[in-house]
């Protein structure tokens, strides 16, 4: 049996630990034996390696270099990491290791919460196959992107909130490789009830699913 290590924590504006809850009711439904964790400690465990996936939920917070390093190393050396919206693309603001996993950074969401489409730009790729553009109400995040990731989904700014980011176009869900490891990342997601939507929830379902050793 693959199994899967939670990590949450963090601001408790993304409810994490209701996300983990429904992330690891995820998993396991699709045979995982999942681990749930609520401190970065477990990042520097020489264990890391047995696990198969990854997903942090952990916006903002502190990790020490023993834990970034081990979590490096462990996604390095093919342990799969999944992850969204802040839990992912807004943790440990001052630690480049780990945005270089990620691919990219959280450092806006003009308007907060609103209303923007996200457009499927890759339909071949079976992450994304059967999923339509579709409508979305949460934080538009604006983001500092790794120019490697392969881009799956992306959203434009109107400019309406931020006049100088009109007709920006911006990366919503993205994979990548980081060493050997699979990286999956969607920005969507702000809070617990955002999995009610299929879209997000079928994009998460099935990125982890890549990422995953």
């Amino acid at each position: 049996m693959r199994k899967a290590l939670i990590v949450w924590g963090g601001w408790a504006g993304h409810e994490p630990e209701q996300c983990s809850v429904i992330v690891r009711d995820l998993l396991e439904k699709e045979g995982f034996d999942v681990l749930v964790e609520q401190t970065t400690s477990v990042f520097a465990s020489p264990d890391l390696k047995n696990f198969s996936l990854i997903v942090p939920i952990v916006t903002m917070s502190k990790i020490e270099k023993e834990e970034v390093k081990g979590l490096t190393q462990a996604i390095e050396s093919g342990v799969g990491f999944a992850g969204y919206h802040g839990g992912a693309g807004d943790s440990f603001r001052d630690s480049t290791d780990y945005q270089f996993i990620v691919g990219g950074q959280w450092v806006a969401h003009p308007g907060n919460i609103i209303d923007y489409t996200v457009n499927i730009t890759r339909p071949d790729d079976p992450l994304m196959a059967g999923i339509a553009d579709f409508r979305y109400s949460s934080e538009q995040y604006y983001m500092h992107v790794d120019p490697s990731n392969d881009v799956l989904a992306t959203t434009t700014f109107t400019g309406e909130h931020a006049y100088w980011i009109d007709g920006v176009t911006m990366p919503v869900v993205w994979k990548r490789m980081y060493g050997k490891g699979r990286v999956f990342y969607s920005s969507l997601g702000h809070a617990a009830k955002e999995f009610d939507v299929p879209q997000m929830y079928e994009i998460f379902r099935r990125g982890a699913l890549w990422a995953a050793r």
